[in-house]
């Protein structure tokens, strides 16, 4: 029985990780806030899927051992932040902070784990798709942390209720208990550069944010694509240099 590649392993449970918070967004409202689990369980999924060794050298040993304690703090600031109260806005700052470095720096792990696949199989498509579902959900909870800090940072020109974080009201009500999926929403039509208008950012922050998400998509697929292509045609011409050979 072949042995599975752990690097493929990796792809595979972060694409899970990410279907499973979308589709616990899909969930009838009050049933939505399970997402929250798979966000909690996104830093975990990341340090076993991209927290091993990408190079040999000291320097990517170094490089590891960051990265899995970026992971590990980005844990807790998820942890502090999902059961703070929804008054104390500042609590989610730490998070934006570790948040994007995070995903930046899952990112570039990613790509440089696919830049080693010497084929493209199902399991290279699954991680060039988890990345990108990695990125829209990471813009999601930033979004999210950004209008918990400075609410009414997006607005909803469609919906009579304008607010795009629901959930239990009160002072008390802990950031656990809101609806992330409007914001979640906008975020993967954002990183697609589709905007269907509905929702728009109206302040500053929001809207460079914005444009940071809308430009990391483009990024991404660019440099997957690319890489993705050129594996594709290595090996079609390996494949048809193999065939060559075997025939008399």
């Amino acid at each position: 029985m072949a042995r599975t590649n752990p690097r493929h392993l990796g792809y595979r449970l972060l694409l899970a990780n990410g279907l499973t918070v979308i589709g616990c967004l899909m969930l009838p409202a009050g049933m939505r806030q399970l997402s929250a689990l798979g966000y909690l369980a996104m830093p975990w999924v990341l340090l076993f899927s991209l927290g091993a060794r990408v190079e040999p050298g000291r320097w990517s040993r170094q490089r590891t051992r960051a990265y899995r304690l970026l992971a590990v703090l980005t844990f807790a600031s998820s942890l502090g932040w999902y059961f703070t109260s929804a008054q104390e806005s500042r609590a989610g700052l730490p998070l934006l902070v570790v948040w994007t470095l995070l995903v930046a720096w899952s990112c570039e792990r990613l790509i440089r784990n696919l830049a080693k696949e010497r084929a493209i199989s199902r399991d290279v498509l699954m991680g060039a798709l988890a990345g990108y579902l990695l990125v829209g959900l990471a813009a999601g909870l930033l979004f999210a942390v950004l209008e918990s800090l400075a609410p009414g940072s997006f607005l909803n020109t469609v919906a009579t209720d304008v607010s795009l974080l629901h959930g239990a009201a009160g002072p008390a009500a802990k950031i656990f208990s809101l609806d992330f999926v409007e914001l979640n929403y906008y975020a993967f039509i954002t990183l697609t550069t589709t905007g269907y208008g509905d929702i728009s950012p109206v302040t500053p922050q929001s809207q460079m944010l914005s444009v940071m998400v809308a430009v990391s998509g483009t990024v991404y697929l660019a440099l997957v694509m690319g890489l993705l292509i050129s594996r594709y045609t290595v090996q079609d011409v390996e494949e048809e240099i193999a065939e060559e050979l075997e025939d008399p």
